[in-house]
């Protein structure tokens, strides 16, 4: 996502109320108290064509070891970091306190553009007011009220002009996107670092070392990709550092845009809750998936029949899609890890099949006619056509004279049938029933 825009300011300055403007959404808390947003938010928001992200950022958090100007001083260095451009909201209301003047003081710092907003300038009286802010030396003021929207379509008209043209931008939307993902300390940087040959990306026993999601553009033995290194995924709960929590949203982002995900496992711990719910946000956004099982050279007296048994136990915890690719890896010997750039363009490749009509319906009315579908209430269902969605994502449509009463059982019965005979390893895929 190349299109940042991160909104900054003191406590109760009005932050979250346009975050929830720019993005048309009430993702963020918006209460009359200081402390409310206490997590990072990131949305989406689009101007004239042009999208972009945004991150909501919080103030102070009760109960934090430091005072006022620490807190907003990391959250605005942090903001700083991740966008390309800064909304720095003030409250025409109070005026230039101390804590303003502390964000304002790192603002004059960044390179980035920045766009000093006046909140709450809901009459002339509250305009005159804002004037105040020129103080600042930061640029011109935009009179906003994100109650209610006034002055924001000026703000965005200006804003969107900051960013990048997309003719400035290489294409390379024709690559598959694969990300790398995992709870942290898994494997994943060593993994890319293998692979690509290079020290690419930081190293350590350390979780959390990697923050950003790292694009490297992959063309070697005979693969061309986009490779995305992503900051490991931790429980929510154990999530304390700022940074560390934007790169969680990061993680999540890029296995929304990715095609196929290589979900990294560590052998020694085996597959734990949090590796499950990694694995269920591939499938819930129907990506590709590819499991690797690293660490597998700290396995001691392992043979074929532990391998297997490993195996057989991972797809049990998986289930009930489990027709996954599983490979059991090292990225320290470099133990499968070609193999598992095959497997996992073999994936891709599985998951942009698009399989004739004709040899659909020839394949499925076989099917149906040994295996028809069981009577509802004395009522026979009759199947009597099917097709392939034009979806980026595997998605099948059965049209019948009672869709109503084909019950999951039987759904799932297709999908395994139609997984056996066209390859949809490592896919999720989907079955609808429509009326005819």
């Amino acid at each position: 996502m190349s299109n940042i825009v991160a909104i900054v300011g003191r406590p109760n300055v009005g932050k979250s109320t346009l975050f929830n403007r720019l993005t048309k959404s009430r993702s963020a808390i918006v209460e009359e108290m200081s402390g409310v947003t206490r997590d990072r938010i990131y949305g989406l928001s689009e101007w004239n064509g042009v999208e972009f992200s945004v991150i909501d950022t919080g103030g102070y958090v009760k109960g934090s070891d430091d005072v006022f100007e620490e807190e907003i001083r990391k959250q605005v260095e942090i903001a700083i970091d991740e966008a390309n451009i800064i909304i720095f909201i003030s409250d025409v209301t109070v005026g230039i306190t101390d804590l303003d003047e502390a964000v304002a003081d790192l603002l004059r710092k960044t390179k980035k553009p920045v766009f000093v907003v006046a909140n709450k300038v809901d009459n002339n009286a509250r305009a005159n007011d804002a004037y105040e802010f020129y103080n600042y030396g930061l640029g011109d003021v935009y009179n906003v009220s994100s109650i209610n929207g006034s002055g924001t379509g000026e703000l965005l008209d200006d804003l969107v002009k900051k960013f990048e043209k997309e003719a400035d931008i290489e294409d390379d939307s024709h690559l598959p996107r694969i990300s790398v993902v995992g709870k942290p300390n898994v494997g994943k940087s060593s993994f890319v670092n293998a692979i690509t040959g290079t020290e690419r990306n930081i190293v350590t026993d350390i979780s959390g070392t990697t923050r950003d999601a790292i694009d490297t553009k992959f063309n070697l033995f005979g693969f061309d990709f986009k490779l995305i290194d992503t900051a490991g995924i931790r429980k929510k709960n154990k999530v304390h550092e700022d940074v560390e929590f934007y790169s969680v949203i990061r993680s999540i982002r890029s296995i929304e845009n990715s095609d196929v995900c290589i979900f990294m496992i560590d052998a020694t711990e085996g597959l734990q809750k949090q590796d499950l719910n990694i694995f269920y946000v591939i499938e819930k956004n129907k990506k590709g998936v590819v499991v690797l099982v690293n660490k597998w050279d700290l396995i001691e007296n392992k043979d074929q029949h532990y391998t297997k048994e490993y195996e057989d136990k991972l797809r049990q915890d998986l289930a009930p899609f489990n027709d996954v690719p599983i490979i059991f890896t090292s990225t320290i010997t470099k133990q499968r890890l070609h193999k598992a750039l095959e497997k996992t363009m073999e994936v891709y490749e599985n998951r942009i099949q698009k399989i004739p009509t004709s040899v659909l319906n020839d394949f499925i009315q076989d099917i149906v006619a040994k295996n028809p579908p069981p009577a509802i209430k004395g009522k026979y269902i009759k199947i009597k056509f099917v097709t392939q969605l034009p979806t980026h994502a595997p998605a099948f449509a059965f049209f019948c004279n009672l869709p109503q009463y084909v019950k999951d059982p039987y759904k799932r019965f297709l999908e395994n049938k139609l997984r056996q005979r066209f390859n949809f390893e490592g896919v999720p895929i989907r079955i609808f029933f429509r009326k005819k």
